[in-house]
C-alpha cells in the first residue's frame, strides 16, 4: 500500500534568531562558499559575523539581517543538496526571512536579494537612529483588545501599532517607548504579560517609513522571475507566484504587521502543506507552529547535523 508524499512548506526565520557563533554549524559544509560571495556583494565580513561577532554586534539591525539571511540560505542549499526537502509546494519567511523565501523559491537571484537586504537593513537602522522606538511582545492578550488599546493610545498622541501577529496569544507591538508604556497599562489583565524586546527600533510600524526610500532604489535593479513557486507574503497572508507583486509587497512590509499566524494557516489550509520545515538559526517558527496547528509535522533544520539526521 503506497502512502502519499507529504506536501512540504519551507519557513525561514527573521531578526531575533541570531546568536554568537551561529555559523559554526555550517562552516564545514559545501554551502559555506556562500559566505565569501555574500561578503563581496555586501561589503561586510560575513565570516566574522557568523563565527566571532558578539551579541551586541549581532543586535545591530543591518548586521543581524545579513547574518540570518546568509545562515538561512546556507541551510536551504545544504538541505537541497542532501535531498531531504521532499515535495516543496510553497515558501514563507518571517519579516527578513521573506527575502530568503523569495531566493529559495526561484523568485529572486541571491545576489539581488543580498543587495536588497543591505538596503533594507541600512534604511531600518537609520530610521531607528532618527526616531526613538522599540518593541514588546504581549502574551495572553486577544488581538482585538490589543488593536483597540493601540488605537486609544494613538488617539492620545504617542505612536504604537501591532507589528507581528505570531500565533494565538502572542502579539508583538512597535512604537515609541511612551506609547508602549501606555499600551501595557491599558491591556493589563489576569493572564496577560508584556515583555520588552531588546531592539533599537519600532519595526513593522509607520516609524520605519524613511527606510522605504533606500529599499525602493534597490528594488529598481532587482531581477524578479516572471513566475516562481508560491511564496506567502507577510503583509497580506496570500500566496504570490509572479514578479509584479513583490516590489510593492516588500515596501509595504517595512511598515505593516507581519501576519504570521494567517500565513501559516494559508500554507496548511489553502496550499495543503502537511509538513513544514524551518531552515535557519534557532527554532522560533517551529515553536510558533505548534501553537497554531499541532496536526502538522514541524522540524527545525538549524544545523548540518540536523539535516544529516533527517537524511538518515
Amino acid at each position: 500500500m503506497s502512502t502519499e508524499a507529504p506536501r512540504v512548506g519551507l519557513l525561514f526565520p527573521g531578526q531575533g534568531a541570531q546568536r554568537p557563533g551561529m555559523g559554526e554549524a555550517w562552516r564545514d559544509c559545501a554551502s559555506w562558499d556562500l559566505v565569501p560571495r555574500v561578503s563581496e556583494i555586501s561589503g561586510v565580513d560575513i565570516e566574522e559575523l557568523l563565527l566571532t561577532a558578539d551579541e551586541q554586534t549581532l543586535r545591530r539591525t543591518d548586521l543581524a539581517q545579513l547574518a540570518i539571511f546568509t545562515t538561512s540560505l546556507m541551510a536551504h542549499r545544504e538541505a537541497s543538496a542532501r535531498g531531504v526537502l521532499g515535495e516543496v509546494v510553497c515558501y514563507a519567511g518571517h519579516s527578513l526571512g521573506e527575502y530568503v523565501a523569495l531566493t529559495a523559491s526561484g523568485a529572486l537571484p541571491y545576489e539581488d536579494a543580498v543587495r536588497l537586504v543591505v538596503a533594507r537593513g541600512r534604511g531600518m537602522r537609520e530610521a531607528a537612529e532618527n526616531q526613538s522606538g522599540t518593541m514588546a511582545v504581549l502574551l495572553g492578550a486577544p488581538l482585538e483588545s490589543v488593536e483597540e488599546a493601540a488605537s486609544t493610545v494613538r488617539a492620545g498622541g504617542p505612536g504604537v501599532w501591532v507589528a507581528n501577529i505570531n500565533c494565538p496569544g502572542q502579539v508583538v507591538c512597535s512604537g515609541t517607548p511612551e506609547g508602549l508604556e501606555r499600551l501595557a497599562e491599558l491591556v493589563v489583565a489576569p493572564g496577560v504579560k508584556v515583555v520588552s524586546i531588546p531592539v533599537g527600533g519600532a519595526f513593522h510600524s509607520p516609524l520605519m517609513s524613511p527606510a522605504a526610500d533606500d529599499l525602493a532604489k534597490a528594488l529598481t535593479d532587482a531581477r524578479f522571475a516572471a513566475a516562481h513557486a508560491a511564496v506567502v507574503a507577510n503583509v497580506d497572508a496570500s500566496a504570490h507566484s509572479g514578479a509584479d507583486d513583490w516590489p510593492d509587497l516588500m515596501i509595504r512590509q517595512l511598515t505593516s504587521p507581519v501576519r504570521w499566524e494567517e500565513s501559516v494557516r494559508v500554507l496548511i489550509g489553502e496550499l495543503g502543506c502537511t509538513r513544514l520545515l524551518e531552515l535557519g538559526p534557532g527554532t522560533t517558527l517551529t515553536s510558533l507552529l505548534r501553537r497554531i496547528d499541532r496536526s502538522v509535522s514541524a522540524t527545525a533544520l538549524n544545523s548540518a547535523s540536523a539535516i544529516a539526521a533527517l537524511a538518515h
